[in-house]
């Protein structure tokens, strides 16, 4: 299965996702820079994988630092820690992954007496902040296996399941959320018939959940974000499963562009909506989905990204929001790695 992030021989590899299905290639991220663009430009994406990305990218930033005291280096990290938080503003991931390291880091200044000079001591700090990476992205492979398992109970052999974007393992440290219970699915021969909404205007569904479900033999079927009403109206569609990238404290879950409308249609046609939201994506601080930043991007997505020439007149006014919230009262059950969560969500988030 393949690997959207990976620390291996002293280096931080991304997989180019712009580039896919095209071509398979892993860049290089050696500084902030490379981190902020990666994330930014959608390289790495997916709530969880973008928060691996950001832990290892913050520690890649600050591994050769040169200072000569704990309050030098706590700060410098600081100020890269903000920088590379300024890329997306949606995926609660991001931010979460971000403090999770600058906790990490700060814990340890009481007891930093591990060798005879700073320079050992930093060399210490340094291996632990390695440590904290490696165990964000080892923890969110573990979530994506159990919200597999969880999620699997929900559905049953030779289904028809609609997904939105792309929340496979190439949003993820592996496995994917929402995708986990399809490939655990077709380990045991369950046989889903998967649905997949081409997800404009970035064609994450066409270009990467389409590709990674073929790769591992997954009967999928492609079709354009339209035709959604269409295939539940014929009967082909008895789930719907899609990721989040921020849920608030409500039940309210942010996810790429469109998702609302396929839960509004899963809930007209009668057809139960899933969506599979980690813990590190409950974002308990935001009370309401409208609270949420959306991140808007730009035109070109529309006008001219994928065309050989440009679709739109030039010069006509665009709106690109990266993200639509879906409210609480069209999601059937929420499936954490800790167990699946039904309404009142307000309440059994907080429980959770």
């Amino acid at each position: 299965m393949i690997v959207p992030v990976k620390y291996e021989r002293d280096r931080l590899l991304i997989l180019d996702q712009t580039l896919l299905p095209g071509e398979e290639r892993y860049i290089e991220a050696r500084t902030k820079e490379d981190v902020w663009e990666a994330i930014k430009k959608l390289r790495v994406r997916g709530a969880p994988a973008i928060g691996v990305a950001a832990a290892y990218g913050l520690y890649v930033a600050v591994r050769d630092l040169k200072v000569e005291s704990f309050a030098d280096f706590a700060v410098r990290f600081h100020s890269i820690k903000e920088y590379i938080a300024t890329s997306r503003p949606t995926a609660v991931n991001l931010f979460w992954a971000l403090e999770r390291m600058e906790r990490r880091l700060l814990a340890m200044e009481d007891g930093l007496c591990f060798g005879p000079s700073w320079k050992q001591e930093l060399e210490y700090i340094k291996e632990e902040l390695l440590k904290e990476a490696e165990a964000i992205r080892r923890e969110d492979e573990e979530a994506c296996l159990s919200m597999g398992r969880h999620g699997l109970s929900l559905l049953k052999k030779d289904m028809g399941i609609l997904t939105h974007c792309n929340a496979g393992t190439l949003a993820t440290a592996k496995y994917g959320t929402c995708l986990a219970p399809i490939y655990l699915g077709q380990e045991q021969g369950y046989d889903f018939k998967v649905f997949a909404d081409e997800t404009r205007p970035l064609l994450q569904g066409a270009r990467l959940t389409a590709w990674e479900l073929s790769q591992e033999g997954v009967d999928v079927t492609l079709i354009c974000d339209n035709m959604a009403a269409t295939v539940m109206k014929q009967g082909k569609i008895d789930a719907v499963v899609v990721g989040c990238d921020r849920m608030a404290a409500n039940g309210d879950g942010a996810n790429k562009i469109g998702t609302s409308g396929v839960a509004i249609l899963a809930k007209e046609f009668g057809i139960p909506f899933y969506m599979f939201v980690p813990t590190s994506t409950i974002d308990l601080d935001t009370p309401t989905g409208s609270e949420i930043q959306i991140e808007e991007r730009q035109g070109e997505e529309i006008r001219e990204m994928w065309y050989q020439k440009p679709m739109a007149p030039a010069g006509v006014k665009t709106y690109n929001p990266a993200f639509d919230v879906t409210d609480h009262k069209h999601i059937t059950a929420v499936v954490t790695e800790k167990g699946i969560i039904y309404p009142p969500y307000e309440e059994n988030l907080r429980k959770l």
